[in-house]
């Protein structure tokens, strides 16, 4: 049977005794071991009636047991679909509901909140819970150790990644099996990675950098990983000396540099250092090389495409920029009126193509167009130029999309909540700079009038109805919001002139 995204990734390992997660208090779980695990866990999948194709909706703690439900997803050929485990239940509906997913794994603690969905949409549940306890891991102990690898073709669903724009519902991304290996096997080779790497790997793994980055490459390179449930400055230092290797957003890198203890000593021996998710501030880059003598390697990717470019391994890493297109990647700048490319050096649109793209947003055709065009260029969002030496510069985002700490946020979703409260009349969302996030969340508040809106009571509203990572750093009561002619909010004149609320001038 041949499935090429298990084959290559997990299968390739089959019977190796070698490390592949090594876990707190030097436990190490082999890559014989894992596969071992995962295909209990397929077992379990058939048991409840998930056939190929099959959507399963995910949203558990960061776990082995966890990941190894990704590679039993893979080798059933169902289509695994990560999501956020800060999302309220409110948020889920939707997920599952717009997926047809059969299967939710969910957390203990969130599955008799989540039982009246599944009832609705006539999906089970499963448990899965931090510790790897749970109904899932129960029944699987008692499943075969190993599993019959379901054939799947390149061109097959391997995986949702939902998204979104500024306004309208969210996205399920497409991604293929094609998609996935074409990226991590191009990632592995331009990246230098081999068996003998070794990842700190704190990562959230239901997002693309933790979960189609980090974790596919250390599997396509047969490496190993210290396999952190979150990120922790006490256990990055720790483990650091034993690691070859690190993958992080720019949060990461900001609090080792406030710790004494993150010296050029201590990362001697690293090879390599990768940021993304959000942009890297040229000041975090510059302090980082003045400490360790090391300079992170900066690099541009997405929901529908996974990386689309690299600063270089061997050559010069520039700050304030994402790098080269990687190998097998193409990559324009176009002006968004009329789709025609721009010459080098001006702004415009994003656009790209390659085996990386996705297939298109589920069941939404005219998304699918707006975005994606008939000769496989994806039109991204994103605003930037390449310069003289071929680097990328993204300037901004023609959507709204704020990026805090590696998340993705829409404003839109957050205004929602805010113009629903009592004494508001309108709201605008925008994201300011943040010396550790990147980004962070702003909300300007219009009342409604002769009326004073009570802003803790709007701060507990969007505690209740959003992620936490969403919620609002600060809600600002102002008097009207600036428009253009069009009576459309000019929200890069509010970003101008919060800018520097959360930064030094």
């Amino acid at each position: 049977m041949h499935n090429p995204l298990y084959d290559s990734l997990f299968g390739v390992h089959a019977g190796k005794s070698t490390p592949f997660l090594r876990l707190a208090e030097g436990e190490v779980i082999t890559h014989e071991a894992f596969l071992a695990m995962a295909a209990r866990i397929a077992h379990v999948l058939v048991q409840h009636g998930v056939s190929p194709g099959d959507r399963v909706a995910v949203q558990v703690a960061k776990s082995p047991q966890a990941l190894a439900l990704y590679a039993a997803c893979a080798q059933a050929g169902v289509v695994f679909i990560p999501l956020n485990t800060a999302y309220t239940v409110e948020e889920l509906s939707y997920f599952v509901e717009n997926s047809g997913a059969s299967l939710i794994v969910c957390d203990q603690r969130s599955a008799a909140d989540l039982t009246p969905l599944s009832e609705t949409v006539g999906a089970r549940i499963e448990t899965l819970n931090a510790d790897g306890s749970g109904q899932l891991m129960a029944a699987a102990q008692a499943m075969p150790s190993e599993f019959e690898t379901v054939a799947r073709r390149g061109d097959d669903l391997a995986a949702f990644l939902y998204t979104s724009g500024t306004t309208g519902r969210s996205k399920g991304a497409m991604l293929t099996q094609d998609n996935l290996l074409s990226n991590c096997k191009t990632l592995t080779q331009a990246w230098r990675f081999t068996e003998t790497d070794v990842l700190l790997h704190a990562l959230p793994i239901f997002h693309t950098h933790g979960l189609f980055v980090a974790t596919n490459i250390i599997l396509a390179c047969g490496g190993s990983m210290f396999f952190m449930p979150k990120f922790d400055v006490d256990e990055i230092i720790r483990y650091l000396p034993d690691a070859t290797s690190m993958m992080g957003v720019p949060t990461f890198y900001t609090r080792l540099l406030g710790d004494a203890r993150f010296t050029a000593d201590l990362t001697r021996h690293m090879r390599l250092f990768v940021s993304g998710s959000a942009p890297l501030l040229a000041e975090t880059h510059n302090q980082f090389e003045a400490r360790t003598g090391h300079r992170i390697l900066e690099r541009y990717g997405m929901t529908e495409t996974n990386m689309n470019t690299s600063n270089p391994y061997d050559g010069a890493r520039k700050a304030g920029t994402v790098g080269l297109p990687l190998p097998d990647v193409e990559l324009k700048i176009t002006d968004a009126s009329t789709g025609e490319m721009l010459p080098q050096g001006e702004v415009g649109q994003i656009e790209v193509r390659g085996p990386n793209v996705f297939k298109g947003y589920w069941q939404m055709p005219e998304k699918t167009a707006a975005e994606l065009r008939e000769d496989g260029f994806f039109i991204t969002g994103d605003l930037g130029l390449v310069d003289e030496d071929g680097y990328v510069h993204i300037v901004g985002r023609n959507k709204d999309l704020i990026i805090s700490g590696g998340y993705n946020i829409y404003p839109k979703e957050i205004e929602l909540v805010l113009d629903e409260q009592p004494g508001v009349l309108e709201s605008a969302v925008i994201g300011v700079p943040h010396a550790d996030f990147g980004e962070t969340v702003l909300g300007l508040i219009v009342p409604s009038k002769d009326q004073t809106p009570d802003l803790e009571q709007i701060k507990a509203a969007t505690k209740a109805s959003l992620a936490r990572f969403k919620h609002p750093r600060e809600l600002i009561v102002v008097d009207e919001l600036p428009r253009n002619t069009m009576g459309k909010v000019q929200k890069n004149v509010l970003r101008e002139a919060y800018k520097g609320l959360f930064v030094p001038a």
